[in-house]
């Protein structure tokens, strides 16, 4: 058993040949590497598929016997200062391992069709598989040192991956904006490791845990240093899993490709926050106020994360902000000390959100087809519907994976979120009642997500931005309520349209037919009017290839089943559960009950009552956007209610607030921006106003002076011996004068 743990420290290394050899080769055989690019990404996907058999392996071991191996070694000795490095696995490790190396296969085997066009396709997966290799030595770390080390190379290649498209100015701007944020968190961090090793004397978790809790319990120090130094190390946890008020870098970071967001959102930098917490939760569970902090802005992610999704019209956009609310959930459920919990909403969170983000990079695969290279189009879900016809695999893959982010059972995430939200509870009833608000919240707008993706209606007659009636078309959906109907023998298409209330039906076939100008010109954005005599061909959305679909069939697979490891409930006599016997070591070292299990009768209470708020959130999604749509520019909602009346009036406003609130990020951005940098920019201005005027100015002045009188003095002189000694006596005698009078003052 010890042998495979022996040679567990090359997990981080195996898949770290492939970016070293593709920038290698780039420098020196430019055109070879080139040519062989799909070798490479082979070889990404080979070497990260054996880490995923060393992980398996792992978790198989730490399974069957609950044991914990560590090995270090030192790296520097001096007096009484000495570093180590190691690794550390434990339950936690072969998580983290696990989800990482799964998900992250899958994504790889997506990106090699998905960016197969794109001509940074080499440095994509070089980018990539440097991402893994610092995720893997970050889970795998045994000190706070050398995890803050793989922190800083995950951010840094989040850095890269996010604006990867550095070309266009809104993706670099993304990735500065990700990664100023989240050197914001990694000061925090840094303090808080420094200050912990100067209250311990430690890096080591172990050491770092018991001599901790010692001096705490002995009250040999004070306690005010230890809340902060806890909170410091929270700090870097609150920005990479983007917790309020960090989060705001997350929505921008959709600007990079979609595989890219697929991996940040699912198991690597995101999850690297939840994994901090999860590795210190032994450290905060010894300060009380901690654990308050924690548990205090997870539920605050939670409630933002769900209503800034609401009226979002980006497809990744909305899962982002749906990310943010589910790390919420955990992140409440480890400040609630419900280590299980977290971890386990954290394993079907990312299989569920994987599933999402590549159905959603299908769904923009597919609309590119029709306009463009246009992610303003492309990823507006206002301008999709009708898709379920043309992808029917994406529409399902998302279908199951939007129900299970609904908490609908018997997916995954209905039974890590039902166990968060029974333990709310029991925490604080406050807090329960905001987290079942919010589960409603999730259901509603990820049905907002699929039904104007993949449903839709087509053509609805819509108002304009101003609210006034718009006489000229505007649709909800490119292709039309049945989507671009089958081409017959004669290469007919049928389109059906609603202009000015009317319907229309424009039959495009051999016979040219006169269409209205204004018609085409509105049209020539989205689609290419088929003119047969001259062989155009007519585009329309199309289900993405089978290296596409392939992850999504197997994140179905994870999304159906995964849930299973940790069914809380058990009946006398059988074993603990999967998942709780994967983690008996973890639990044991926080002192906790192991035993989480629940009897049927309170289980099938408990999931009736969630399950509920998430099909009455499913119901409200399909009232407002299954039947009837409206222009989401100013979420002016048909409501059933009365259309003269004060009700009328009164939801409107209702609309209107949620709307702004939610489009505009709760205002959060605006208020960073007028506090922080324009305050900063205000400041910097300031100091540089005072360098130049003051600390310069003061120099500068003494020379220019200096200057004058020498110019001045110079006119003076005529050469004659009597004028110099004349004007000598005479400012001696002014100056002897003047000492008199000061000496006569004073001394009087």
């Amino acid at each position: 058993m010890e042998h495979i743990y022996q040679y567990a420290w090359i997990i981080p290394f195996i898949p770290l040949p492939v970016p070293l050899l593709i920038g290698v080769g780039l420098l020196f055989f430019p055109t070879a590497t080139k040519n062989l690019r799909r070798i490479w990404a082979f070889s990404s996907i080979s070497l990260l598929s054996l880490v995923m058999l060393f992980s398996m392996q792992l978790a198989i071991q730490q399974i069957n016997s609950n044991f914990i191996y560590q090995y270090v070694w030192s790296w520097t000795i001096n007096n009484d200062f000495s570093l180590e490095f190691g690794y550390l696995i434990d339950p936690l490790t072969s998580i983290m391992s696990m989800l990482i190396t799964t998900v992250a296969i899958l994504v790889l085997i997506y990106s090699d069709n998905y960016m197969s066009h794109d001509q940074g396709y080499l440095r994509f997966f070089a980018y990539m598989s440097f991402f893994n290799t610092s995720m893997l030595g970050l889970v795998i770390s045994s000190n706070l040192i050398q995890i803050y080390i793989f922190w800083e190379l995950v951010g840094m290649c989040s850095y890269l991956l996010i604006g990867f498209w550095f070309t266009r100015p809104i993706a670099s701007n993304a990735c500065q904006k990700a990664f100023v944020t989240n050197r914001v968190g990694d000061f925090g961090l840094l303090l808080g490791i420094l200050g912990l090793y100067w209250i311990t004397g430690s890096f080591e978790f172990g050491d770092l845990f018991e001599t901790f809790k010692n001096l705490i319990n002995k009250n040999e120090i004070d306690f005010l240093s230890c809340i902060l130094c806890t909170l410091f190390l929270f700090a870097g946890a609150v920005a990479k899993s983007a917790q309020f008020p960090l989060h705001v870098w997350l929505p921008d970071a959709m600007e990079g490709p979609t595989p890219i967001s697929a991996l940040i959102h699912a198991a690597t930098m995101v999850a690297a926050g939840i994994f901090l917490v999860a590795r210190l939760l032994p450290l905060f569970i010894a300060i009380p106020y901690t654990m308050n902090v924690i548990s205090f802005i997870g539920i605050i992610t939670v409630l933002l994360g769900a209503t800034f999704a609401l009226a979002q019209k980006d497809i990744k956009r909305s899962l982002a902000y749906s990310t943010m609310s589910q790390l919420g959930y955990m992140m409440l459920a480890l400040g609630m000390g419900s280590y299980r919990a977290a971890l386990f909403h954290l394993i079907t969170h990312a299989y569920s959100k994987a599933l999402l983000f590549l159905g959603s990079g299908s769904v923009i695969h597919s609309m590119e087809a029709i306009v463009g290279y246009s992610p303003d189009k492309s990823q507006n879900m206002v301008l999709m519907g009708g898709l379920r016809r043309h992808v029917p695999i994406t529409k399902i893959s998302f279908l199951i994976g939007t129900l299970s982010l609904c908490g609908i059972p018997p997916l995954a995430c209905f039974w890590s979120k039902d166990e968060i939200l029974n333990d709310s509870w029991l925490y604080s009833p406050i807090f329960a009642i905001i987290a079942y608000f919010t589960a409603g919240l999730t259901a509603f707008y990820m049905f907002r997500i699929y039904l104007l993706t993949f449903e839709g209606h087509l053509n609805v007659y819509c108002k304009n931005y101003s609210g006034k009636k718009n006489s000229s078309f505007y649709s909800i959906s490119l292709w039309g309520k049945e989507g671009l109907q089958t081409i017959n023998k004669n290469f007919g298409l049928l389109t059906l349209l609603k202009m000015n209330n009317k319907e229309r039906a424009l039959f495009f076939s051999k016979t040219k037919k006169p269409l209205d100008a204004n018609f085409k010109k509105m049209m020539q954005s989205f689609i290419t009017i088929t003119d047969f005599d001259n062989k155009n061909i007519y585009s329309y959305p199309h289900e993405s290839d089978n290296t596409m679909l392939f992850p999504l069939v197997v994140l179905i697979f994870f999304t159906l089943f995964i849930g299973f490891i940790g069914i809380p409930f058990k009946q006398e006599g059988m074993d603990l559960d999967i998942l709780t016997k994967w983690l008996i070591p973890s639990i044991n070292l926080l002192h906790s009950n192991s035993n989480n299990s629940l009897d049927w009768y309170e289980f099938v209470i408990n999931a009736i009552f969630s399950v509920s708020i998430a099909f009455l959130g499913i119901f409200i999604a399909f009232c407002l956007y299954k039947p009837v749509y409206s222009s989401l520019k100013n979420f002016d909602l048909i409501n059933f209610f009365d259309k003269r009346g004060s009700k009328r009036i009164f939801w409107d406003k209702i609309g209107n607030v949620i709307y702004n609130w939610s489009s505009n990020r709760g205002y959060i951005d605006v208020f960073y921006e007028i506090s922080f940098i324009r305050g900063v920019r205000g400041l910097a201005e300031l100091v540089s106003f005072f360098d130049r005027r003051i600390i310069d100015g003061i120099p500068n002045g003494f020379g220019i002076t200096s200057f004058f009188v020498g110019e001045g003095i110079k006119y003076i002189g005529g050469g004659r011996i009597s004028s110099y000694l004349f004007f000598y006596l005479f400012y001696v005698s002014i100056f002897l004068l003047f000492l008199v009078i000061v000496s006569y003052y004073f001394v009087s």
